[in-house]
């Protein structure tokens, strides 16, 4: 079975409840769709939305590295070339690993369905299920508690909020959460690299009773020694994510002492499934724990996750919310949610289907 024909399309989603993070407010959401066709007739899906902000590659420049000249380079390739084809994508698109993305998902997909198995057979599955975080952007304390109570209601139990502005402000909005919640709801935080070396020692000493489940890059990415001065005792609940973008950095982080504790993997920044299990594979080595986590994602590429997530014996937490507040999406299934538990919904590939 070879590949036949790439076919590569923008698609706008938008979102039903615009955000703000540290850094940008987020109104819409493009998204590349790649399907990957077979001479059978069988395909696969893919799916990116790259941030500019941390790797450098708006969906213009996704748009552009998928050019035909690039792609005619995998047409006609044997599908079952796995390893082959996964390594050459990497080499094809170093500077684009949301165009990378979008074609590894893809090939995932219609690997396992040229084999009539599901992707998380493929891959090896070590996890059945996981609670996913739910994002609340940076608002008042009176919207901050107004849409957290939202989620609950709709079943939810984990929490990540955005932080990163002003340390007093963020701690308000925090303890206002844990004083209204109890201990019904997890809290995660992120503050987007908002924070000063300084800032984070005085966060953490102030939220030690409010219970955080982790604090997600609170320094910016290019100060890597700024986190290893801080105390082993913060590194420890410290999820990098803009820090992390490559197994490269996964690899210089964990040398001694270890940048944190948590690697937060997304496929929009390292390019797909096959260079997350990297990472997954160095962070099992040096004993960190794994989050996987998301940009505002089709159901395609958040089920890539979920799926490679699931694959990953230290994986411990999923912040897989990224198709949530999606007005449209161009496919269903893929996973099944049900009050804030995240799993695979089977069938074979991905387990999407178009719509």
């Amino acid at each position: 079975m070879k590949i036949k024909e790439i076919h590569v399309r923008k698609e706008n989603l938008e979102l039903t409840r615009p955000y703000t993070i540290a850094y940008k407010t987020i109104s819409a959401v493009e998204s590349c769709v790649v399907e990957m066709v077979a001479a059978e007739g069988t395909y696969g899906l893919g799916a990116a939305n790259p941030s500019y902000q941390v790797v450098g590659e708006d969906m213009d420049a996704c748009l552009e590295a998928l050019s035909e000249e690039n792609l005619g380079r995998l047409i006609g390739r044997d599908i079952s070339e796995y390893r082959s084809i996964c390594e050459d994508l990497h080499r094809l698109f170093p500077n684009n690993p949301g165009a990378k993305a979008a074609l590894d998902i893809a090939y995932h997909d219609l690997f396992t369905k040229s084999q009539d198995i599901s992707l998380i057979q493929f891959l090896g599955q070590k996890i059945e299920s996981l609670p996913t975080s739910i994002t609340i952007g940076i608002k008042n304390v009176e919207e901050t508690l107004d849409e957290a109570q939202e989620y609950y209601d709709r079943g939810f139990k984990i929490l990540k909020v955005k932080l990163g502005q002003s340390v007093d402000v963020d701690l308000e909005r925090l303890i206002k959460l844990r004083e209204h919640f109890g201990n019904d709801m997890g809290i995660r935080v992120d503050a987007n690299q908002g924070y000063s070396r300084w800032d984070m020692q005085r966060f953490h000493k102030e939220t030690k009773d409010l219970r955080l489940e982790l604090v997600e890059q609170p320094l910016p990415a290019d100060e890597p020694e700024e986190f290893r001065r801080l105390p082993e005792e913060v590194r420890q609940t410290v999820a990098a994510d803009e820090s992390l973008i490559s197994a490269q950095d996964a690899y210089q982080m964990a040398t001694d002492p270890p940048v944190c504790g948590i690697y937060n993997i997304k496929l929009m920044k390292c390019g797909g499934i096959y260079q997350s299990l990297r990472i997954a594979e160095i962070a099992r080595l040096g004993g960190i724990d794994l989050m996987w986590g998301c940009n505002d994602e089709s159901i395609i590429s958040i089920s890539a996750a979920l799926n490679a997530a699931f694959a990953s014996e230290k994986t411990k937490y999923i912040d897989l919310d990224g198709s949530l507040d999606l007005a449209r999406d161009v496919v269903k299934g893929g996973f099944v949610l049900k009050d804030g538990m995240m799993s695979l919904a089977g069938g074979i590939g991905l387990g999407v289907e178009k719509v």
